[in-house]
């Protein structure tokens, strides 16, 4: 009988598996490395190793009602997409909240996971850590949550380049990044065209003579903003647009997609397009990337092919010259050198997870990774569901599929991504709704259409906020309906700064329709003039 388990990290899905693991009567004891919570949110001054690190000016790319805990909205007042400082407090009014502090050790390191002597009766796990005084000790836990994230090894691959050990500049990965200052007056290449790369490339070509951004694919670029200048994924991320995308031809879905794309910011013209469609990968979000293509700052560029003695030589043929740096965004590894290495059975030596968060040869289904993952929308829910999913298994309430069926299961899903040439990543709805069955917190929507239609309408073609998990079964919250209800609420409310009069016209002959926020865009996959398509 599981009772006692071990929480490997005080960052966001740490404190999501404490608070889950306490309300399903099991007790957490958190190891926490440094000597405070929110691991890659917690902004330093100066990037420490074998943790997480983010630059100063990091903004979040999913909006605050997406991307908060299921059963504990963000402040009304926050702006819809919050700097690292606003999550930070966030996150410290969570653990307040839910008296979480009391389970967490810190400064205390996990050196070693490994399977007890006697794993294949009890299904132990033996827990080593390090304190800050250099003292080791051994742990043993009925189960084991890791939590430590997979944004701490930065992959910086100079090898894959020819004359890197000449060049008279400076290397770097973005995990080292803090803020422009050092390449004021410069000239820069930035190498990947992630999300950090992205938003690397536009801070830094606002104070060096010139940056230039390399990539070998390209990709999909758009804003924060959806229609009316609200959230994105507010707009988009809908049980209706999911099933609309679903049941389309993807081709049509992709050409509809890219036709509203490209009317923002022709992607061949400015030298971004990619060679993926635009839903096979995650769109890179970046407010201004393409502005700062439009003004001069920013010039794209090819793949690298060698470094010079103070050049970078592309795979196009063309030079440049007095290069003073150049930052690598090309991503971490995902292992995790404390765990058996016997998980690590990729082929790059990355783990191998049923449904992204379960090793599927282990005897005991003790052991659960929470976080490892690419997702068409946030993270957060997504591994507070995960750790809901992992508890309600250590407790033998809901059960695994046999080895080989998960195993099956692992190969079908690469196989399906590599036919489409698509990243590793799980969509957002499909991936939710599947852990939620398993916890008995999916959504009833039939029930919900015949017992609270105004509310089977939000959750339907309303933005697929986190509360919608939180309305029935296990773990469900009292608060969760009128959280839906009001959630375009919290979003306009940080924009009530300065109030603007309605003007007072007289209009005759009009019939004037008002579209709900919440309500989709049917439009987006009819219309065939695609100067008129908005995208969500």
């Amino acid at each position: 009988m599981v009772q006692r388990v071990a929480v490997v990290g005080a960052g966001v899905s740490g404190l999501a598996c404490i608070k889950i693991c306490v309300d399903e009567g099991l007790e957490p004891v958190c190891f926490e490395s440094s000597d405070d919570i929110g691991g890659l949110w917690n902004f330093k001054d100066s990037p420490e190793p074998q943790r997480s690190s983010i630059y100063r000016s990091l903004v979040a790319n999913t909006s605050k009602e997406m991307m908060c805990f299921s059963d504990f909205p963000m402040p009304d007042d926050y702006p819809n997409y919050t700097h690292n400082s606003l999550l930070m407090k966030y996150y410290r009014l969570y653990a307040e909240h839910f008296h979480l502090l009391r389970f967490i050790n810190f400064l205390m390191k996990v050196t070693s996971v490994t399977q007890s002597p006697d794993f294949s009766q009890s299904g132990q796990w033996e827990v080593v850590t390090i304190n800050k005084n250099g003292d080791e000790e051994r742990h043993i836990f009925d189960a084991v949550l890791v939590c430590s994230g997979h944004f701490t090894q930065p992959v910086l691959p100079l090898s894959d380049f020819k004359g890197h050990e000449t060049f008279c500049g400076t290397f770097l990965h973005s995990w080292d990044y803090k803020n422009p200052d050092a390449y004021r007056g410069k000239k820069v290449v930035i190498v990947g065209i992630g999300n950090s790369g992205g938003d690397l490339a536009v801070e830094i070509s606002r104070s060096a003579e010139k940056t230039f951004l390399s990539t070998r694919e390209g990709a999909w670029v758009i804003g924060r903003k959806s229609r009316n200048g609200l959230p994105l994924d507010m707009v988009g991320i809908t049980r209706f647009n999911n099933l609309l995308i679903k049941h389309f031809p993807g081709t049509l879905v992709n050409w509809v997609v890219e036709g509203a794309l490209n009317n923002k910011c022709d992607h061949k013209l400015y030298g971004l397009k990619p060679k993926h469609r635009a839903l096979d990968k995650r769109l890179l979000i970046n407010d201004d990337l393409p502005d700062r293509i439009l003004q001069g700052g920013l010039v794209m560029k090819p793949n690298i092919r060698e470094f010079k003695t103070s050049g970078v030589v592309f795979e196009d043929g063309t030079t440049e010259e007095d290069i003073d740096a150049i930052v690598f965004c090309t991503g971490y590894s995902a292992t995790i050198p404390f765990l058996p290495s016997a998980l690590s059975e990729g082929a790059y030596g990355e783990l191998i997870l049923y449904k992204k968060l379960f090793p599927p040869t282990l005897q005991h289904p003790t052991l659960a990774i929470v976080g490892i993952l690419q997702a068409k929308g946030p993270i957060m829910p997504i591994v507070e569901m995960q750790a809901r999913w992992a508890v309600k298994v250590f407790s033998g309430l809901s059960r695994l599929p046999s080895k080989e069926k998960m195993l099956g299961v692992i190969e079908a899903e690469r196989k399906s991504n590599m036919q489409r040439q698509a990243a590793v990543q799980v969509d957002y709805v499909s991936y939710m709704d599947f852990m939620a069955k398993e916890v008995g917190a999916k959504p009833r929507l039939l029930r919900l259409l015949l017992t609270d239609p105004v509310l089977w309408t939000k959750v339907v073609f309303g933005p697929c906020t986190p509360y919608q998990y939180r309305l029935t079964g296990s773990g469900q919250w009292a608060g969760a309906r009128r959280a839906i209800l009001t959630q375009w609420g919290r979003v306009y409310k940080p924009f009530r700064t300065r109030m603007v009069a309605e003007p007072t016209q007289q209009l005759t002959g009009c019939k004037i329709v008002q579209w709900s926020p919440a309500e989709p865009v049917i439009a987006l996959l009819f219309t065939c003039d695609l100067k008129t398509v908005e995208l969500f």
